[in-house]
């Protein structure tokens, strides 16, 4: 009998990839993930699309960077006509299943209790609904953080994580194993308010975190916003740091006890799945001066925690790791072809089947992007707009910051706590000017709405100063899928027969970075 095409994919929120044991912390306690990596392969620089909740997942779920799904900011829906992969799927006849926070609806935080399209009804749990089954007083419970440590603390069957791990166990037990299918598991933990039980809610009592370089970065030669973002922290005498975390670490601890479960389930009902762990932000934790998480492409914040276990139709060797830039523009593309389904023509993403398969005989990317719009539409704090675009490779971090005086470049290899600002280097001008380069080109393949000379006409890239009011010539064709209506030539009311990506009219080669 032939085996079955099945994918878990699971996720959790604001979990950085040093608080993984497997990725080399030894104090963080992870073993079913620790476990997970041993059967599979462990992305050492996997990256975040954009480093806050909503627009994370969009770009996860729909193959489309955030720039181009329509979901830039949290609280802020996808665009219409956008698919998600749920919805590419069941098209073609694949169950698929959501469990757990969405946050792409344009709701609150919460979200609006209502299943997309694409998705089973039957399973659908958001954090709405989570709360829906909540009296009033232990709605306010679930959003403090002392909940936790008072009262006697709070039990398992309490949080939202463990109700969703049971929905996803409960779907393998009654359905999942006869049948094609992609269940998604969304935690939000370990998110704050880092509501655990114990024994994790006091797993990291006394802790601290390790305190690297980066805490004490004064932040000269950045950029103006991360100053401002930093302000209550740079004035602090750091003479004595200590960073204890605990219940942050303790729900982290717990969210992994919580995939556990889910995974001996796939092990029992579904052994021949293809198992996906990442989180869709970092952070900072104080790093470089800054909280939480916002326009930055800091490891602390950006750098995402990233495995696969193959499934039956796509083998991966066991405990490997693969130690190339990837990111989650990745995750839709490698989920379709999973289950033999082309990739719509204007994803940027490609297939991770190589580098599953065989992470040491291929190279993926020589650069993935990341990007920042604002923290969330319903408020002003975190800066309020702040447009960033980056190109990350192997080594090298060029972060543009449109409305700031001055841009980022990094070489993590030389400075791996991103301490000294390259910026203005002639000595990095090569990797930096082809790093830009990259990066206009990116921004004119996807169609980024919020492109312009801006980007190009940066003061440290010499050949590019000069504006032009026609930008870089885009067309209006965008690749479309063959049963998709082409788009209409505005001089002749037919079709556009020829896409162009853009007129070489500034174009250089990228060179080396």
């Amino acid at each position: 009998m032939d085996k079955k095409h099945q994918v878990v994919f699971i996720m959790t929120d604001t979990t950085r990839h040093d608080m993984v044991g497997c990725y080399g912390n030894p104090d963080m306690k992870t073993p079913s993930i620790d476990r997970l990596a041993s059967e599979g392969v462990r992305y050492s620089k996997a990256y975040s699309c954009q480093p806050v909740c909503g627009p994370a997942r969009s770009a996860i779920f729909t193959g489309l960077y955030p720039h181009s799904n329509g979901s830039f900011t949290n609280c802020v829906p996808l665009w219409a006509g956008v698919k998600t992969v749920g919805q590419r799927l069941s098209e073609k006849g694949v169950h698929s299943v959501y469990i757990g926070k969405w946050h792409l609806d344009g709701g609150d935080y919460f979200g609006n209790g209502i299943c997309p399209e694409g998705f089973d009804e039957r399973y659908w749990f958001d954090m709405k609904r989570y709360l829906d089954e909540l009296s009033d007083d232990d709605k306010v419970k679930s959003r403090k953080e002392s909940s936790s440590l008072e009262d006697g603390g709070v039990d398992e069957t309490f949080t939202f994580g463990h109700r969703i791990a049971q929905r996803a166990i409960s779907f393998l037990e009654n359905e999942g194993k006869d049948e094609d299918f992609f269940l998604t598991v969304s935690f939000d933990e370990p998110h704050q308010p880092y509501l655990c039980p114990e024994p994790f809610a006091s797993m990291y009592e006394g802790y601290e975190l390790l305190i690297t370089p980066a805490y004490y970065d004064d932040l000269k030669d950045k950029p103006e916003l991360e100053r401002l973002w930093a302000a209550k922290n740079l004035g602090e005498d750091k003479s004595e740091l200590h960073i204890r975390p605990q219940l942050f670490l303790g729900c982290n601890s717990f969210a992994d006890y919580e995939i556990g479960r889910v995974l001996d389930a796939v092990r029992t009902h579904a052994p021949d799945a293809m198992v996906i762990f990442t989180s869709d932000h970092g952070e900072a934790l104080g790093a470089h001066s800054l909280s939480l998480k916002g326009p930055s492409v800091y490891e602390e914040i950006c750098h995402i925690p990233l495995i696969i276990k193959g499934g039956a139709y796509c083998q991966a060797p066991q405990g490997e790791v693969y130690d190339h830039v990837v990111s989650h523009i990745d995750i839709t593309p490698t989920i379709l072809d999973y289950f033999d389904i082309p990739k719509h023509p204007e994803m940027p993403g490609v297939t991770m089947r190589p580098v599953i398969e065989n992470p040491q005989g291929n190279v993926l990317h020589d650069v993935v992007f990341s990007e920042f719009h604002r923290y969330e539409i319903d408020h002003d704090g975190f800066g309020g707009i702040q447009f960033m675009r980056a190109a990350i490779s192997d080594r090298y971090k060029l972060a543009i910051f449109l409305l700031d005086e001055t841009d980022e470049l990094f070489d993590c290899q030389e400075d791996p706590h991103e301490l000294k600002n390259l910026i203005y280097d002639e000595s990095y001008a090569q990797v930096r000017d082809a790093l830009h380069e990259k990066l206009l080109a990116m921004m004119n393949d996807t169609r980024d709405p919020f492109r312009g000379y801006q980007w190009r006409t940066r003061k440290w890239n010499k050949d590019r100063c000069r504006p032009d009011w026609e930008c870089d010539y885009c067309t209006r064709q965008r690749p479309t899928a063959d049963d998709e209506p082409r788009q209409l030539d505005y001089d002749t009311g037919l079709p556009i027969k020829e896409f162009v990506r853009f007129k070489k009219k500034y174009d250089k080669p990228a060179g080396s970075i």
